[in-house]
């Protein structure tokens, strides 16, 4: 059985495939619980495991809300530009909510700058999950100061070998059926062979556009949610988080997928110039 959920945004998206019936049971709740997080437009989101980050350690991030409920993460890449995930469209009004670590808090740090412009990828399909990369363009310009900085697009064109340890951070759910955390959390992944994801995710998983990622179970990782926040790897922002398996997104067997940044820094440029 391969089953794909995005973990983060109002747009969750399942593909099925059956190689037998001794789950079957199991994937229709995971479909229902997709119809339900659809309808109310917007999904919680967080990092299974992990440590609570130190408060404004990473003043890139940015809590992409609809009516002040945390739904996406997003990244800060220019003082009017946020980088994030296509599925985390929404029809509602968006707001980047900047310098902020407890979001549940109305804390001094915050910024809280409404999105004037949604630009999703054109190739990207709400019912696919290509081309997952979406850029919000900022009403207003980012104050940049101790607690919000942006954080540069990888300069290195060479992909990234395997086993490399990197850094993926979230709020929001520590399980698939725990409450939401109002502190940033974060942990540790590393890059998988990509042999290994074209064998696990068939052709879903594109290696030209795309990087896989393997996890102790223990430590966690990305879950429900956490799209559009960052994988950093070698201290460059390689990845967007994008989608993980449907019925246990703990469960390393099924490697994490993140939307290749660099693959896309042309389509970025072009589009920030504009």
């Amino acid at each position: 059985m391969l089953t794909i959920k995005v973990v983060g945004g109002a747009v969750p998206e399942t593909r099925f495939r059956f190689y037998g019936t001794m789950k079957m049971m199991h994937v229709f709740c995971i479909l229902f619980l997709f119809l339900q997080l659809s309808l109310t437009g917007a999904s919680e989101s967080g990092i299974v495991g992990g440590n609570v980050a130190k408060p404004h350690s990473r003043p890139y991030m940015a809590s992409l809300q609809f009516q002040e409920a945390h739904s996406c993460g997003g990244i800060l890449i220019r003082e009017d530009f946020v980088l994030t995930a296509a599925h985390c469209n929404n029809e509602q009004a968006m707001t980047a909510v900047l310098g902020a670590h407890n979001i549940k808090k109305k804390e001094k740090s915050q910024q809280r700058i409404e999105v004037a412009k949604r630009h999703p990828h054109p190739k990207f399909k709400k019912d696919g999950h290509q081309y997952d990369i979406m850029l919000l363009e900022l009403k207003n310009n980012a104050t940049l100061n101790t607690y919000v900085k942006i954080i540069g697009l990888p300069k290195s064109d060479e992909d990234l070998p395997a086993r490399v340890k990197c850094e993926v951070a979230g709020w929001g759910r520590t399980g698939q059926t725990k409450p939401i955390s109002n502190v940033l959390k974060e942990t540790t992944e590393s890059t998988q062979f990509s042999r290994e994801c074209d064998h696990i995710w068939k052709e879903y998983f594109v290696s030209s556009r795309m990087i896989c990622t393997t996890f102790d179970k223990k430590k966690g990782g990305v879950c429900q949610g956490d799209s559009g926040g960052p994988l950093i790897c070698k201290g460059e922002l390689q990845g967007i988080t994008a989608f993980t398996s449907s019925c246990n997104c703990n469960d390393p067997t099924y490697p994490h997928v993140f939307t290749q940044v660099k693959s896309f820094l042309p389509w970025i440029k072009e589009v920030m110039k504009k």
